[in-house]
C-alpha cells in the first residue's frame, strides 16, 4: 500500500510518500512561502533533493505541483497517480468529538470546521489541503489524523479548569492538548524499545522543539499534559511564553495600554526563549551567547527548570515510571540540554552517562543514563508521518 501523507500549513505543505509493506520513504519534501512570488518546492526523491522556484498561489495549486513533481519522469517515483491507495492528513484539533482517526466524510469536515476556532491557525489550512487532495485524488480514501486524539481521553481532573462550569459546557474551555501525533509514536517506541506492552508501559514523554510539551503516560494513554486549550500553557517554548498568571495580562492592558490583539501576539510571538534571552528563538543561538550574555543563560535555564519542574510533577501523579522520553528537535540534538535535564532529575534517581549523551544523537534512540539510574532517561527521535501513515493503513483496513 502507498500511502501520501500530508501536513498543511498556512504556508506550506510538507508531504512523504510511503510503502506500507516496509514502511520506506518513496519521496518526501515541503513546499514553502505558499502564496508568495518566493514559493519553493524542496522534493526528495531518494537520495537526491531538487529545489523548484514555483508558482503557489494557495493550497490547491501547491498540492497540484507536489503530486505533478511524485509522478515527474525525471524527478518522480510514480508513473501515476493511480499508484497512490490512501491519503492521511495531519489535523491539528478535533475538539471533544474526534477521540480516533477517521476516514474523512462530511460529517468528519464538519467537525474541523468547528473546531477552527479553537486551533485558528492550524486547522483551517488542514481543510484547505483535504479539500485540495479529494479533488485531486477522488477515487481513494482520505484518512484524518488528529493531533488532539492521543490527548482526548484525560480525565476530567486534567484537563477540566477550575472556572465557572458554564465556560466548559457553553463555550468548550478546556485543556485539549498538541502533539499528540508525536506523544503517541515515541510512547509505542518506547514500549517496544522496553520490551513493555503497550498496555502496561508508564512514561513521561517530552517533546522539545519550537513548541514544547509534555505528556504523563499511564498503561499507553495519555493521563495528563501540559499544553492547554491553546499551546500556549506550559513548557517555555521558542517564543511562547508558557505558564504565566493569567493577571499578567490584566495588568499589562491596564498599565501598558496593550490590546487584546498586541497581547495575544507577544504572549504567542515574543516571548519564551526569545523574550528573556532578546537574542533568539532558537535554543542553539541561545546555549552559544549564554556564555557571555546574562539574559540568554537566564533563557536557558528557565527553560530547563520548567522541564524539571514538570517532570517532578508528573512523576508524582504515575503508578510508576518506566522511563522520561525526550524527543523533537532539542530533546534529540542538544547534548547541553540533556544533560542539564538529567542533572535536574537526581532526586529521582537519573544518573547521567555523559558518553551515551554524547553518541545518542542525528537520529539514535538509546538511554542517555547509566544501566544502574532508577529513572532511565531515553532520546527517541520522533516520526510523525510514519504515525500518520500507520494510523491511515489502520483506518482504512479497519473500513474495508
Amino acid at each position: 500500500m502507498k500511502i501520501f501523507v500530508v501536513n498543511c500549513g498556512s504556508s506550506s505543505i510538507k508531504y512523504q510518500l510511503f510503502e506500507s509493506a516496509d514502511e520506506s520513504v518513496l519521496a518526501k519534501g515541503f513546499l514553502e512561502r505558499l502564496g508568495t512570488s518566493e514559493a519553493v518546492l524542496h522534493h526528495t526523491a531518494g537520495t537526491q533533493q531538487h529545489d523548484i522556484q514555483v508558482e503557489a498561489p494557495d493550497h490547491s495549486a501547491g498540492l497540484g505541483l507536489i503530486l505533478e513533481a511524485i509522478t515527474d519522469r525525471r524527478i518522480g517515483v510514480l508513473s501515476s497517480l493511480d499508484e497512490i491507495d490512501c491519503v492521511g492528513h495531519r489535523v491539528v484539533h478535533g475538539g471533544e468529538q474526534m477521540h480516533h482517526s477517521a476516514l474523512i466524510d462530511e460529517a468528519v469536515i464538519e467537525v474541523i470546521r468547528e473546531n477552527a476556532e479553537l486551533a485558528p491557525l492550524h486547522n483551517p489550512p488542514n481543510l484547505a489541503g483535504i479539500t485540495a487532495a479529494m479533488s485531486d485524488l477522488p477515487k481513494i480514501p482520505h484518512v484524518a489524523v488528529f493531533d488532539t486524539a492521543f490527548l482526548s481521553d484525560l480525565p476530567a481532573c486534567a484537563f477540566r479548569y477550575a472556572l465557572p462550569k458554564e465556560w466548559y459546557t457553553k463555550y468548550h474551555v478546556r485543556r485539549y492538548g498538541f502533539h499528540g501525533t508525536s506523544h503517541r509514536y515515541v510512547t509505542l517506541r518506547a514500549a517496544e524499545l522496553l520490551g513493555a506492552g503497550v498496555d502496561k508501559i508508564n512514561l513521561i514523554t517530552v517533546h522539545l522543539g519550537n513548541g514544547c510539551s509534555m505528556t504523563a503516560v499511564a498503561g499507553g494513554k495519555a493521563v495528563d499534559h501540559s499544553m492547554g486549550m491553546t499551546p500556549l500553557e506550559g513548557l517555555v517554548m521558542g517564543t511562547r511564553c508558557g505558564d504565566i498568571d493569567p493577571a499578567v495580562v490584566f495588568y499589562l492592558a491596564r498599565r501598558a495600554g496593550l490590546s487584546l490583539e498586541e497581547l495575544d501576539r507577544i504572549l504567542n510571538k515574543e516571548s519564551g526563549l526569545l523574550g528573556v534571552s532578546g537574542v533568539s528563538n532558537d535554543m542553539r543561538d541561545c546555549l552559544a551567547a549564554a556564555d557571555g550574555n546574562a539574559d540568554a543563560a537566564l533563557a536557558v535555564e528557565i527553560f530547563v527548570y520548567r522541564i524539571v519542574k514538570y517532570i517532578g510533577a508528573y512523576f508524582t501523579i504515575l503508578p510508576g515510571c518506566d522511563a522520561v522520553v525526550l524527543t523533537g528537535g532539542i530533546g534529540e540534538n542538544s547534548l547541553p540540554i540533556r544533560r542539564r535535564i538529567c542533572q535536574g532529575l537526581q532526586r529521582l534517581g537519573v544518573v547521567a552517562d555523559e558518553e551515551r549523551n554524547g553518541t545518542i544523537v542525528g537520529g539514535k534512540a538509546g538511554p542517555i543514563t547509566t544501566d544502574d539510574s532508577s529513572l532511565p532517561v531515553w532520546v527517541i527521535p520522533t516520526d510523525e508521518e510514519l504515525m500518520i501513515a500507520r494510523e491511515t493503513q489502520a483506518v482504512v483496513e479497519n473500513n474495508k
